[in-house]
Formats: C-alpha cells, sequence, structure tokens
C-alpha cells in the first residue's frame, strides 16, 4: 500500500517532507520506523496527536524506505484520506 502511495505521489518521506505535511495540514496518518530515535517519534507524536493526525509505526528505517522504493527513511506521511484508510485498516489486521 505504501509502494501505491508513492508511485501515486501521495507519500512524502524524510522528517523534513513530512513534518512539512503534517503542518500543512496535507497529512492523513504518518508511518514511523520502530527503530527511529526516541527524540524523532516524541516529535512526530506531538506534532500529529496536536493536530489529530494518527500515527502508526511499522517495521525498520530500511524496511520502511523499501516499501516506498528509496532507501532507508525513518517516516513516511500519507498525503491520501484514501490511501490513510487503506492502510490503517490493513495495519489493524495484521495486529490480530
Amino acid at each position: 500500500m505504501l509502494g501505491l502511495c508513492a508511485r501515486a505521489g501521495k507519500a512524502k518521506s524524510g522528517e523534513f517532507a513530512a513534518e512539512k505535511a503534517v503542518k500543512e495540514g496535507k497529512a492523513f496518518l504518518v508511518i514511523l520506523a520502530k527503530d527511529s530515535s526516541f527524540n524523532t517519534k516524541k516529535k512526530f507524536k506531538d506534532i500529529c496527536s496536536f493536530r489529530g493526525i494518527p500515527v502508526k509505526e511499522y517495521s525498520s528505517k530500511e524496511e520502511l524506505g523499501r516499501s516506498i522504493g528509496k532507501e532507508y527513511r525513518s517516516m513516511v506521511a500519507v498525503t491520501d484520506k484514501g490511501l490513510s484508510e487503506a492502510i490503517i485498516r490493513k495495519m489493524k489486521e495484521v495486529d490480530m
């Protein structure tokens, strides 16, 4: 699903691009790599919580980057509402 977002141009990856998408109100979901630093996780959880944007944790930086066709990434902001909802549903199914 994240690869689909990236190919559609609906994923902003990396700290600067993801933070900009969140602050501009364009992000509907932020996915953080589980091995991101504590400070990075706290920063994004705080700014997303303030704006009501869900935050999920997923795998490693390497796996997160690979899922969007890039090298390692600490976070990805999804900028499409429908795709973000589909990703959240899929993540809930996997957690079961």
